[in-house]
């Protein structure tokens, strides 16, 4: 083969190496970036659940904050 073939396998040998690690680098960053999301998913619905509305036995209260729901909504 002639040295200009070998040059342009070496090349893109080095090429597609390049790129696998680079690909390589993002999936790690993407599993770093998703564990972090889990997280901060679980606090959120932790936070959602202690501010959750008025629990359904004081059905008097709710009536009572009704207006004021609806209000809010609509801001």
């Amino acid at each position: 083969m002639p040295a200009a073939a070998w040059a342009t396998l070496i090349i893109s040998a080095v090429i597609i190496a390049l790129t696998a690690v680079a690909l390589l680098r993002v999936i790690f960053h993407l599993r770093a970036v998703r564990a972090t999301l889990v997280s901060t998913t679980g606090g959120v619905r932790a936070v959602a659940d202690l501010t959750s509305t008025v629990p359904d036995r004081l059905t008097s209260v709710n009536a009572s904050l009704k207006p004021v729901r609806d209000f809010c909504e609509t801001v």
